[in-house]
């Protein structure tokens, strides 16, 4: 503990393709999509977060709206830095602060990137005033947050599917044995949706759209036990230019996106086959943890445990298993060392 501990305030990002999820004092903080709308004219940021989002397929040429985070790792760093630094402002236990404080912090990261983007997250956060920056493994996080002690000699598998993409690992003794990172997760859904409203219905719609579609009647299998109700969707006719609107149901949208959780099945079975013989033993006894807003696509547990044929749990809210367990990570730094990065 030095001098100036008193200064320093610990925060664990979840930088996320899709949503950005930040805790402080062990509360989650900032959960908002990982949006920034810029002006063109002043390139200044005009709006973060879910402000950003509203006005997603609605601005005019002035306003850009822009993801900084592409297939969970930085593609704009100028955007990304001033999303990150604006969000951390906003923290409500920072914002009457008369100057930035210090930051400790323990930032995620997929477990398929690359030593220069490890670099770009990095320096991201320390222009934000970060002094001691730790990243994390996101199935690291994902395991420690769903209540998983991964330090045990014993293997468990996690399968966490975010925006951006789908992070599958097999972890024992505090290390990750096997994993596989697949660009396949929730945007890839969303185009999925976009594509099918195009060449089956000539319907073209936003992305916003097909996001709330995905979320209100997404659907991994077309023989689900609690069916949600159809939906009806606006968007451009293609043929004659007018808006129009259409009835949509589950079966449909579980056709649209088959081909994806098809590839997301493979590659399971793929990190299965890699697995030593006696963490196979393991995983066939605790089965499969899903965390991700992936996860929560009705009947896609179901699929993969026909797949697999072993039980799949989900994590109770699993928007925030990866954070919670950045948290953790960042409470006990001193136990988790040997997984963080410094």
């Amino acid at each position: 503990m030095g001098l100036f501990d008193f200064m320093t305030e610990e925060i664990a990002i979840d930088l996320g393709t899709a949503n950005t999820l930040i805790i402080h004092n062990d509360k989650v903080v900032i959960d908002s999509p990982s949006i920034v709308a810029r002006d063109r004219v002043t390139n200044k940021i005009i709006a973060v977060g879910k402000e950003a989002s509203l006005m997603q397929g609605k601005t005019h040429e002035n306003i850009k709206t822009i993801r900084p985070l592409k297939d969970g790792v930085i593609a704009d760093f100028d955007a990304s830095e001033k999303m990150i630094n604006m969000f951390i402002k906003s923290i409500p236990a920072l914002k009457g602060k008369f100057f930035t404080p210090s930051l400790r912090m323990v930032i995620c990261i997929p477990s398929g990137i690359t030593e220069v983007e490890m670099r770009a997250v990095k320096e991201s956060a320390e222009r934000v005033n970060a002094k001691e920056v730790y990243l994390i493994h996101e199935p690291m996080a994902a395991a420690i947050g769903i209540g998983i002690d991964i330090m045990q000699p014993k293997g468990n598998m996690i399968i966490d599917i975010g925006g951006g993409t789908t992070e599958i690992a097999v972890i024992a003794l505090g290390g990750i044995v096997c994993d596989k990172s697949v660009k396949i997760a929730g945007d890839v859904f969303t185009n999925d949706i976009i594509y099918y409203m195009r060449t089956q219905h000539n319907l073209y719609v936003g992305e916003r759209t097909a996001e709330n579609i995905k979320i209100d009647i997404g659907a991994a299998t077309e023989d689900l036990d609690l069916p949600p109700d159809d939906i009806s969707v606006q968007g451009r006719d293609l043929l004659t230019g007018k808006p129009k609107q259409v009835q949509i149901s589950y079966r449909e949208i579980a056709k649209a996106l088959d081909k994806s959780i098809t590839r997301i099945e493979d590659a399971v079975m793929e990190t299965l086959s890699q697995t030593p013989p006696e963490l196979a033993a393991d995983i066939y006894n605790t089965g499969i943890y899903m965390a991700g807003g992936g996860s929560m696509l009705r009947g896609l547990d179901k699929r993969i445990s026909q797949k697999t044929d072993l039980p799949v749990y989900i994590a109770e809210d699993p928007l925030r298993a990866v954070v919670r367990g950045t948290g953790i990570a960042l409470k006990s730094i001193q136990k988790f060392k040997s997984i963080l990065i410094k």
